[in-house]
């Protein structure tokens, strides 16, 4: 069975899907083998991505290089008898982790309850009765029902359409609600323009249609997006970086007059455990151990902002990267893409050519004509040696 559910199913006629999925196109799956495919398949729903622990997201907020000067300072101090400042430096230093691990913690029960909340119900049709259930109880094989208003609950292969129309800008970006249809279609088909199938999380806008569950979780179309996600690497905002690299060039200006110091103290004939404790407070005296828990107070402030506006900020740096935000650039349909154009096809010498290749992924040469008549080597030729600059130009931008 797992191997049928990575199938192209929208290049498979609805009597062979059926089939595949061993289940009844008018009466669905009886109860008993709903069982045992929970049972194989786990729930339908996303992988939730692994968090850290409270105890690691609150050590996390002492891993700034600034904190680490002043944590250096506190061992210094401790070490010549400077209780009070030590207390004090310490006590700014865990007031910045409080605070940033308060917020955090603060965005991320929000963010549980709204997943709580954000529950999906299907409509489907078991042992020939209809009923209402939780999405997360669908497996492969199910019998679901659209209707307009409905949240598409997993994966489908469309069996009976009627004027449905799917918005799938959640999938694919595409704004304008797609007109499904029921029969098969090229094997060759890209996502979007595979009108017989209705991907998790897209919204029925209009008609009525009739499913079977072809992937559900992590197999979905949705599931491999939030794969992706969950791998990409996190990024520093802009000033995170500007107080890691404040932090190493005030660390270096330390040292530096600190040595500087100690040298000139010797030179003037003063010992040097005199010069080492002057050198030591002078160190210290430089560090600002009030700018990380000012810089926690500000992008604080700005969470409760957004929080006014209904924005839920879960990690404090973000605040300052929409502030640092002057422009976003989008498609004509106002959605986000990956700036990826790929040439489709081509007209040269009076012959026609499809394109091959996605993206900024390689196509071969040369391509295959569909003219009427079959192109001359030369024309063929020609056509390769017209695109690749054009290619070039595209893949450059």
């Amino acid at each position: 069975m797992q191997d049928l559910l990575e199938k192209h199913w929208h290049h498979l006629p609805a009597s062979e899907v059926i089939e595949l999925l061993d289940t009844n196109g008018e009466s669905g799956l009886d109860q008993f083998e709903v069982a045992g495919r929970q049972e194989r398949f786990g729930a339908n729903a996303l992988t939730p991505a692994k968090g850290k622990s409270p105890l690691q997201r609150f050590l996390q907020q002492f891993n700034q290089a600034l904190v680490y000067i002043l944590l250096v300072a506190i061992v210094v101090k401790l070490a010549l008898g400077g209780y009070v400042d030590a207390a004090v430096i310490l006590a700014v230093v865990l007031l910045n982790a409080v605070l940033g691990f308060a917020q955090e913690n603060k965005a991320l029960n929000a963010l549980a309850a709204l997943s709580r909340a954000l529950t999906t119900e299907a409509t489907v049709r078991r042992a020939g009765n209809k009923q209402r259930i939780n999405a997360r109880d669908l497996v492969p094989g199910d019998l679901v029902l659209l209707v307009s208003g409905d949240k598409v609950p997993a994966d489908l292969r469309l069996l009976q359409v009627r004027d449905l129309q799917v918005d799938e800008s959640a999938l694919t970006g595409e704004s304008v609600p797609v007109a499904k249809q029921a029969g098969e279609l090229a094997h060759d088909a890209a996502l979007a323009d595979r009108r017989n199938m209705a991907y998790t999380s897209t919204l029925v806008t209009y008609g009525t249609a009739t499913g079977v569950v072809t992937a559900i979780g992590d197999g979905t179309e949705i599931g491999n997006i939030s794969g992706l996600i969950a791998s990409t690497q996190q990024l520093d905002t802009p000033l995170t970086r500007q107080v890691g690299r404040f932090s190493h060039y005030l660390l270096y200006l330390i040292l530096a007059l600190a040595a500087f110091t100690f040298v000139v103290g010797l030179v003037h004939g003063e010992s040097w455990v005199a010069m080492f404790m002057a050198t030591v407070a002078l160190a210290v005296a430089m560090i600002p151990e009030g700018l990380p828990a000012v810089l926690t107070i500000t992008l604080a402030i700005g969470v409760g902002r957004m929080a006014q506006r209904h924005a839920i900020i879960r990690r404090l740096p973000a605040v300052e990267t929409l502030g640092s935000t002057t422009v976003i650039c989008s498609d004509k349909t106002g959605t986000l893409t990956r700036n990826e154009m790929t040439v489709q096809k081509l007209s040269a010498g009076g012959a026609h050519f499809d394109l091959t290749g996605v993206g900024l992924r390689p196509w071969r040469y040369p391509a295959t004509a569909r003219a009427g008549r079959r192109p001359r080597q030369s024309s063929r030729s020609a056509g390769a040696a017209a695109r690749r600059p054009a290619l070039q130009r595209l893949a450059a931008t």
